[in-house]
């Protein structure tokens, strides 16, 4: 035992998870590691991985490794390829030294599949039953010992919701690695037939520390796997031909040939006692999926989140909002004048203030989202408007991918893999980006605050701002629509595709993974976020407080001629001087340059930087107007709504932010394709810039267009 511990303080076990889609194994994942967790990608490739970490009873650290949900071996979509590359290869940099493999014992039959395939890689193995608490309340009894017996490994009852076995399962690790030779050598499920061994023979040569089943799945999609060469794959080719080995008749029978062998056991194992009635989630399918109350029931639902982000988040905001605005003048109390303080009052907190007052909304959309997928009613969505989708030209799984843009168009795009059909793929990744994400909700923030009065309608119930923020949505929604139905008509392919979709049982949510999904939100998009608009707020405060000196020196002294002659007091004299010093400044002469094409929209210059700034990140937009708004302003009021507000034209005097210029920027942000990030997942995701130059080029023309329609209809 001593000996085990010393070589286990020398070295870092990875432990993978897997299991299928919806078995829970998120919820098993956040037990494990709570906080001590990130997000990364697979080697060489943009698939998602969650790492995290779990310290055992004598302090060992074990990395658990969440892979995507898979059916088996046989992957339909590239997140499902992943676990086949890693796990068929011991050479893998994430080939795990045990795993978990959790399954729905409300379903086991259903989840042993992939099992059976795992025991084959004779990899140290715990199997983890989930659901433990939904298997009392339907009246099931398992059988751990008959289990236990027949599938040759530990197993553990558990729940994700509960924190019920939890503890155990931690157990079982620390055992697995104090006693490795107890869970080897298992017996296999599938025996290979003389065709199968032969040409895994074959691909044993360049797998050679695969075992036979491991060579097997090399050779079934050695045409994919890396890090194959040509000449490798030629030759297992060659090797199939001659052996007269065809890879999904193999498939086919492989499967069958395991489902004999463990239905028997499933249904042994587990008994149901008490009368077979309806279930819950049947009977609140009946209403949430109705063809007629079911959309009804979904608009409410968001109409209802968009409610909560403008009532629930005024209160945080507000004390956000007071806390940047403390913070300014303190630090100009107790600085003295000069170019640093004014770097860190107008360069960074003014655009750090101008963007973090929005986490409380940002924070609340991120909840409730997180509180629908927890209960099982977006996989509902997805299945309800598969049939609309379909007359666009989109999939039943572009729904998820539109859906869950609302967060971020990022892994929206990414989760298109789904998507076996080329042309619907294609299709969701370029009107993915049409729908609103939260990162827009900074703009339409601060706009419809300009455009709509913040009153109460409907007894107390609605708020007109809320209505107008679902209003965005939903024209983005059908931007989305209509462009993918002229996509639909340009792209022509022959091949057709099938929504399938396991709809989860309902369960109460598990505020655990609520808030842990808020927390990895919220911290990303201030991280990525505050990032960039720290660096784009510095830079903006230099190109706007310096300039070509000739230019910056008869600016002020034009300024101050023009003080004398008004009579203006010496504040009043210093906000015009650096009025006239921003105007002359380099961030002047940028935007003064692109000023001739925006005018038509009802833009100045300093909105017109804001336009380019913004092509980083949609949300740099407010912090931008908080940077060029503070320099040299005398209000000691960090309310970027003020600033706003208080903006005037110079010649006319008039307000800046009119109604129709107001409507004229949400109309262009709510077409705008400006997000660099998103370009470059595009270019990933096709593997070619045509496409996401289509994308951007069509995205701003249309913005360009509505924002010059909605500016000249109104002004």
């Amino acid at each position: 035992m001593e000996e085990a511990a010393t070589i286990r303080e020398k070295r870092l076990y990875t432990v993978a998870l897997l299991g299928n889609p919806n078995c829970g194994k998120s919820s098993i994942f956040n037990q494990l590691t709570g906080l001590r967790q990130k997000v990364g990608n697979f080697p060489g490739v943009t698939v998602d991985k969650k790492i995290g970490k779990l310290k055992l009873t004598d302090e060992t650290e074990v990395k658990i490794i969440d892979f995507p949900g898979t059916y088996s071996f046989y992957p339909t979509s590239v997140d499902e390829r992943i676990v086949v590359q890693t796990l068929s290869n011991p050479q893998s940099p994430d080939y795990p030294d045990a795993v978990v493999y959790i399954a729905d014992v409300t379903k086991l039959e259903k989840h042993l599949l992939l099992f059976s395939q795992v025991n084959d890689l004779n990899i140290p193995l715990i199997l983890g039953l989930n659901m433990a608490d939904i298997a009392q309340q339907e009246g099931l009894e398992v059988d751990i010992k008959l289990l236990e017996k027949k599938l040759e490994v530990p197993i553990v009852m558990m729940s994700g919701r509960t924190g019920e076995g939890i503890d155990g399962l931690k157990e079982q690790i620390d055992l697995i690695f104090q006693e490795p030779a107890k869970t080897e050598n298992r017996t296999p499920f599938y025996k290979l037939d003389a065709s199968e061994s032969a040409v895994a023979a074959v691909a044993n040569q360049y797998y050679p520390e695969a075992n036979l089943y491991q060579s097997l799945l090399v050779a079934h999609h050695h045409e994919w796997l890396s890090p194959l060469l040509d000449e490798q794959q030629a030759a297992i080719s060659k090797a199939a031909e001659n052996e007269q080995f065809v890879s999904l008749k193999s498939q086919v029978r492989e499967t069958m040939d395991r489902y004999e062998q463990f239905i028997p056991i499933a249904q042994k194992a587990i008994k149901k006692s008490g009368k077979s009635e309806n279930t819950l989630s049947e009977r609140l399918d009946s209403i949430l999926t109705h063809n007629i109350f079911g959309p009804l029931i979904f608009w409410a639902l968001m109409l209802m989140v968009f409610q909560a982000i403008f009532s629930w988040a005024s209160l945080p905001m507000d004390l956000i909002d007071g806390f940047f605005g403390w913070l300014g003048e303190s630090v100009r109390s107790v600085l003295p004048g000069g170019w640093f303080t004014d770097l860190i009052t107008d360069g960074i907190i003014a655009g750090l203030g101008g963007i973090l007052i929005f986490i409380p909304q940002i924070a609340i959309l991120f909840f409730l989202i997180a509180l629908l997928e927890e209960v099982g009613y977006m996989d509902r969505a997805a299945y309800m408007f598969d049939r609309l989708m379909q007359r666009f030209g989109l999939n039943g799984r572009s729904i998820v991918a539109l859906i869950s843009s609302g967060a971020c168009a990022i892994p929206a795009i990414m989760s298109t893999r789904t998507i076996g059909n080329w042309k619907e793929r294609l299709i969701t990744i370029l009107v993915t980006p049409f729908i609103s994400c939260s990162a827009r909700i900074p703009v339409y923030a601060v706009l419809i605050g300009f455009v709509v009065p913040s009153k109460s309608v409907a007894g107390g119930l609605l708020n007109l701002q809320g209505l107008a923020f679902m209003g965005l949505y939903l024209l983005g929604i059908l931007a989305a629509l209509v462009a993918a139905w002229i996509f639909k008509l340009i792209l022509k392919t022959q091949e057709t595709s099938l929504l399938m979709l396991e709809l989860p049982e309902y369960r109460s949510p598990v505020m655990r993974n609520v808030l842990l999904e808020v927390w990895e939100k919220v911290s990303t998009f201030v991280k990525e976020a505050g990032r960039i608009i720290l660096g784009i707020s510095i830079i903006l405060w230099l190109l706007a407080s310096y300039g070509p000196s000739a230019a910056m020196q008869q600016a002020e002294q034009t300024a101050i001629e023009l003080a004398e002659s008004q009579q203006l007091s010496e504040q009043e004299t210093e906000d015009l001087v650096a009025a006239h010093k921003i105007e002359a400044s380099f961030a002047g002469h940028l935007g003064k340059a692109i000023e001739p094409v925006i005018r038509p929209l009802g833009y100045d210059w300093k909105i017109g930087i804001a336009l380019i700034t913004s092509f980083a990140a949609r949300e740099v937009f407010v912090g931008t107007m908080a940077t060029i708004y503070s320099i040299g302003s005398s209000d000691d009021e960090f309310s970027i709504k003020s600033r706003m507000a208080q903006e005037r034209h110079p010649d006319t005097g008039k307000p800046v932010y009119t109604l129709a210029t107001s409507l004229s920027l949400l109309i262009f942000y709510v077409f705008a394709m400006q997000c660099m990030s998103t370009l470059a997942v595009v270019y990933r995701e096709t593997k070619s810039w045509k496409w996401p130059l289509i994308q951007f080029l069509f995205m701003s023309g249309l913005a360009y267009l509505g924002a010059l329609f909605t500016y000249q209809l109104l002004s």
